[in-house]
């Protein structure tokens, strides 16, 4: 056989085999296409249980106390990855479709083991931030007022009194973390902190409101200074939203 038979004979098979190909395929679209069962299918089809909440303002409105740069990156970055990575956690787990965030803080038991600590610092995470959003307002600052005042004024002495043992909890609580005001079990108001995004929820306290004393916060603006970022908290925290929490508490 001479080379250009045997390479015309070659490129008639090749072409016979992609025709051959190229109609199997065509007809293959033509079937209907199996359905996933897998669960990695399942859980990726499953809806989101828990959404980052847009900020109620824009991400400047708080300066000159907070700084645009770092509302951003604070909410859709820090905040956005709690969400998504709660999310991934819960999806394995059908029974915890119809719990809140919340509920989950309040009693770890019930979350399965091998995602409980995800589920802490994550959802911890959600919970925290969701709250310290609507505290703020480009309005806010000034003094407490309505039934809040008044409690704070039986509390702790004054409004003034109150402001300086929050900042100094918040200036000495160690590494990340967060300074509360809260409201025990016992129906008492107390300031208190928590390490990373444990929540007050976990010991049967309401977060009243709460400041975030992780760097990623305020470090680009007032670097290591927490004291002077804490100080200047005050002129943007939300009283009204505030006062609604405390009566939501009580």
């Amino acid at each position: 056989m001479t080379h250009k038979r045997r390479d015309f004979l070659y490129l008639l098979t090749a072409s016979v085999g992609a025709i051959t190909t190229g109609a199997c395929q065509a007809s293959g679209n033509n079937l209907p296409q199996a359905n996933p069962t897998t669960e990695a299918t399942k859980i990726a089809q499953t809806p989101a249980l828990f959404t980052l909440p847009p900020l109620p303002y824009e991400y400047n409105a708080l300066e000159p106390h907070i700084d645009g740069r770092t509302m951003q990156f604070h909410h859709d970055k820090h905040h956005a990855a709690y969400v998504k990575n709660l999310n991934d956690a819960v999806s394995k787990y059908p029974q915890l479709k119809n719990m809140s965030a919340e509920d989950m803080l309040r009693d770890l038991s019930k979350v399965p083991e091998d995602i409980r600590t995800v589920v802490r610092n994550n959802g911890g995470g959600h919970v925290n931030h969701s709250m310290f959003w609507e505290i703020m307002s480009p309005k806010g600052g000034g003094e407490p007022t309505g039934a809040l005042a008044t409690a704070i004024k039986q509390s702790f002495g004054s409004a003034d009194a109150f402001k300086a043992k929050f900042n100094d909890a918040g200036t000495k609580r160690f590494g990340s973390g967060w300074v509360w005001l809260v409201r025990t079990k016992a129906g008492k108001l107390q300031i208190a902190t928590t390490p990373n995004q444990d929540s007050p929820f976990m010991d049967g306290n309401y977060p009243i409101m709460g400041n975030d004393v992780w760097e990623h916060a305020y470090y680009l603006k007032y670097q290591n200074l927490r004291a002077d970022y804490l100080k200047a908290w005050w002129n943007v925290v939300n009283w009204t939203e505030i006062n609604k929490r405390y009566e939501k508490a009580i």
